[in-house]
């Protein structure tokens, strides 16, 4: 979402690049924050929705913890300056390499997603005389029902511990001198839009609480992320219903005395701050079939070749009659492709497009495929400070 009077700056950056609008992450960090704190919750900022320096860096300054799923992100956190007592290290798949450094970083603490993975943070904290934090990532057999590619939390997905696991984890924790079971992480999938699934998970929670944790005081429950945004209008609900969301596992958790809730959000605190701006190069095409070909490829936003997501897509220089158009990119692959059958303003070469929604799993997705060059970023507060050194407001 861009403000008209950014349009014609706008026009003079090297396309494609993204845009964040920084202002209304604000706005959304806020709303964030005051719904969580009204009721004592923790939240860690998912640092693989949004990487980028200076999204982390705002991000950090209001307080929030780190979600982290590699040692690069641990480094990307605490470089933006995310306290290392506020970092949790989640990911199926730690490397030894990885788990060394966060432990040597006094991280607060690791998910834990296999009984393997409890042995070899115990054997490394061990070598640096340490007792890691963990937490037992739990797979609780929900269904998100959303895309298939962003379910997390079923019996077939590769994440967390089956309810077996969980039995061997626990029997084997107690012979582990050098680690100290904290509590139970949770994460059934991503861009959930239904509260109902959030409040089945609540209930599942309370569920497995009580039946391997009764008498088990455990200080730290993390119920993961995975709150939706609105891609297809993004205009009308620019910042998600956090009250909304939080008020769900207010109203359902059943939590033993002392227990904490954490959570990890991401995409719904970056996703509609920014877009990613792309300029016309050809517009071909015939009777049955018009396609607009663009300068930003899959390799620059690749959701809507990996997941066919939809993302609303914006002429910024036209205004003329609308026209159905296919909107692709230069990559040489079939699958590059933004929207299929969509009304824009008759659309010519040298026509600014913005595909909007792409402030998560965008950037942090580019990739250098066909070895083109990444897109670079541009800040709405950095174009008001060219406006004001022009005299303009």
């Amino acid at each position: 979402m861009i403000s008209s009077k950014y349009i014609s700056l706008l026009h003079e950056n090297q396309t494609p690049f993204y845009f964040y609008n920084m202002e209304l992450l604000q706005t959304t960090l806020a709303a964030v924050k005051h719904a969580a704190d009204s009721r004592n919750y923790v939240i860690h900022y998912a640092v693989k929705a949004n990487a980028n320096e200076r999204i982390l860096k705002t991000i950090a300054s209001y307080g929030f913890g780190a979600d982290c799923v590699s040692g690069n992100e641990v480094k990307a956190a605490l470089s933006a300056g995310f306290s290392p007592r506020d970092i949790v290290f989640a990911g199926v798949g730690k490397s030894d390499q990885e788990i060394d450094y966060a432990l040597r970083k006094n991280i607060f603490c690791f998910h834990c997603e296999s009984v393997q993975e409890l042995e070899v943070i115990n054997r490394i904290a061990g070598i640096q005389g340490k007792r890691a934090l963990v937490a037992l990532r739990i797979n609780p057999d929900v269904s998100a029902n959303t895309h298939a590619h962003i379910t997390t939390g079923t019996r077939g997905n590769k994440f967390g511990l089956s309810p077996t696991e969980l039995d061997q984890a626990l029997g084997l924790i107690p012979s582990l001198n050098n680690l100290r079971l904290i509590g139970f992480h949770f994460h059934i999938g991503s861009q959930i839009t239904n509260m109902e699934v959030f409040e089945q998970l609540a209930h599942r929670i309370n569920e497995l609480q009580a039946q391997f944790f009764a008498n088990i005081p455990m200080p730290y429950l993390n119920v993961g992320g995975g709150l939706g945004v609105n891609y297809t209008n993004p205009e009308e609900q620019p910042i998600p219903n956090f009250e909304e969301y939080f008020s769900t596992f207010h109203s359902n958790l059943k939590l033993p005395m002392g227990q904490r809730v954490h959570f990890e959000l991401g995409r719904s605190v970056v996703a509609q701050c920014g877009c990613l701006v792309t300029k016309v190069l050809y517009v071909k095409g015939d009777e049955l079939k018009k396609f607009v070909v663009v300068d930003a490829g899959m390799n620059d936003l690749i959701r809507p070749a990996l997941y066919n997501a939809v993302h609303k897509i914006v002429n910024i220089s036209s205004h003329s009659t609308p026209e159905y158009y296919d909107v692709v990119g230069p990559i040489c692959e079939t699958t590059d492709c933004f929207a299929h059958d969509i009304q824009l303003p008759e659309t010519v070469r040298g026509d600014l497009l913005t595909i909007l929604s792409a402030g998560a799993y965008g950037e942090v997705m580019s990739s250098r495929y066909n070895l083109r060059e990444k897109p670079l970023a541009v800040y709405s507060t950095s174009i008001k400070e060219v406006y004001n050194k022009v005299g303009l407001t």
